[in-house]
């Protein structure tokens, strides 16, 4: 089967497991129209055949991952939630903003109706009757495309009062916001969508699940998450559980960028596929560009430890990539070849995290902004041999203790999973640090390079004109 890519991004070969992309080689696969000739609404209705317990059940038997970053089970999550205590809410968070992904803006894009309908059985299950789907402010299509398919199921009485019948009623608010990255963060979009500065909470003690918006509990699930559960609920979770490994099963999209002959997003086999299929198999990327050698490559997203070439053969596994040192995040796969300038690629991350700092811990708000301006002064060429040792002493205030690295034992350090343990609260401030480590001690001799040997002159104090 030929290849489909009239969408942005988006490359599909045909042959493989499509759990939440079949509808992107339909150009109308945004509408109602499309999505119901193509089984759409269909979990919805197989959801009001059972009870919210059984559908909850089914969810958490399927093991279905989170797909923002985290990786924590939907099920699971779901049950969090203290009994008893209503109202209740469901937050979507579709503030997609980490550096390298793309994929969730084109499943809000390319087929709305899905997700929508993952809001609704996710709200059956929980016992919800409010949620709120909260888009990134830069995405206008996605919100467009969003708001013509809730007015649509609207219309169609898929939302709203009594839904198809039954005694089932929910609201969906569609909110966008204005373009911060610490927004991805839940408690961060919580405040945003209560009309406050997106700025994290601390937690423990009080975890969305049990003290979220408005001060009631809230489930704040990720886009793609929600897309998966349309499938679910028409199949089983037993043929959800058949597909990858048992404990990362079922299917995940990658957005990969970067030095690779066709970048895209990819939906491939969780916890089987490896990263070298990814990036040289002919169904996905092809190889590097230009024939060129790959010289490292982010594994999930710009806040995760940077790869090496022979970390190729690790499978998309949440456990193996972070024994290994790294993450998946959020679902994103950067690629930099032999001729990436390796410092630059640091800077432009590290200048994004600063920037993107809302300033509520002193250690990311002071470290980040340090660790961007030496890096500039480095790259620009007047650096100091101390200032390698300072940028990794700087990220100690933000990152104590031992850092998690890829290249762990051939740098003669002892191994360390990841996660790392951090002073601020949340990942903004180490996704600052990140880059910059992995870059110095990857790489350290091209840093070392650009570090110009200015010959000191003597100067005698206090010495005579004589």
């Amino acid at each position: 089967m030929s290849s489909y890519n009239w969408a942005p991004g988006f490359i599909d070969d045909g042959d493989r497991a499509q759990i939440v992309t079949s509808r992107f080689q339909y150009e109308d696969g945004h509408t109602l129209d499309r999505y119901l000739a193509t089984g759409g609404y269909a979990g919805l209705k197989a959801a009001l055949a059972r009870t919210p317990t059984q559908v909850h059940e089914e969810v958490k038997a399927a093991t279905l991952l989170g797909r923002g970053g985290a990786g924590f089970p939907a099920g699971t999550k779901w049950g969090l939630c203290p009994e008893g205590k209503w109202p209740r809410y469901l937050v979507v968070n579709g503030d997609e903003s980490e550096p390298g992904t793309y994929k969730d803006r084109l499943l809000m894009e390319r087929d709305p109706h899905q997700l929508i309908e993952g809001c609704l059985i996710t709200c059956y299950a929980v016992g919800l009757s409010q949620c709120f789907l909260y888009v990134r402010g830069e995405m206008a299509l996605a919100q467009e495309r969003v708001a013509a398919a809730l007015n649509e199921a609207y219309a169609a009485g898929y939302i709203g009062r009594n839904i198809l019948g039954s005694k089932f009623s929910v609201d969906i608010v569609l909110h966008w916001g204005a373009g911060a990255y610490v927004v991805g963060e839940e408690t961060a979009l919580i405040e945003s969508l209560e009309g406050n500065r997106g700025m994290p909470r601390l937690k423990p003690p009080f975890f969305p699940a049990a003290i979220g918006l408005y001060g009631k509990p809230t489930i704040v699930n990720n886009v793609e998450t929600l897309a998966n559960l349309p499938w679910l609920l028409t199949h089983s979770a037993a043929e959800y559980m058949a597909i990858g490994t048992p404990t990362s099963p079922g299917t995940r999209m990658i957005a990969v960028s970067g030095h690779v002959r066709r970048p895209g997003v990819f939906e491939i086999i969780n916890g089987t596929t490896t990263f070298r299929d990814l990036l040289y198999g002919d169904e996905f990327c092809q190889g590097i560009r230009d024939d060129n050698e790959l010289k490292a490559f982010v594994p999930g997203g710009g806040s995760a430890p940077w790869f090496l070439p022979d970390q190729l053969d690790l499978p998309f596994e949440a456990k193996l990539v972070g024994a290994a040192g790294s993450m998946l995040g959020s679902g994103a796969v950067m690629v930099m070849d032999e001729t990436t300038d390796i410092p630059v690629a640091a800077l432009t991350l590290a200048r994004f995290y600063a920037h993107e700092s809302c300033g509520k811990c002193v250690p990311c708000r002071e470290g980040a902004t340090w660790l961007e301006r030496i890096m500039e002064r480095l790259v620009d060429g007047h650096g100091t041999e101390n200032d390698l040792d300072q940028l990794l002493e700087i990220g100690q205030t933000i990152c104590p203790g031992p850092f998690p690295h890829a290249a762990s034992e051939r740098l003669g350090l002892a191994a360390v999973p990841f996660p790392f343990k951090m002073t601020t609260i949340c990942f903004v401030g180490p996704s600052a640090y990140t880059p910059v480590h992995s870059a110095v001690t990857l790489f350290r001799s091209e840093f070392e390079a650009r570090i110009v040997k200015r010959k000191l002159i003597p100067v005698s104090i206090g010495a005579s004109d004589e």
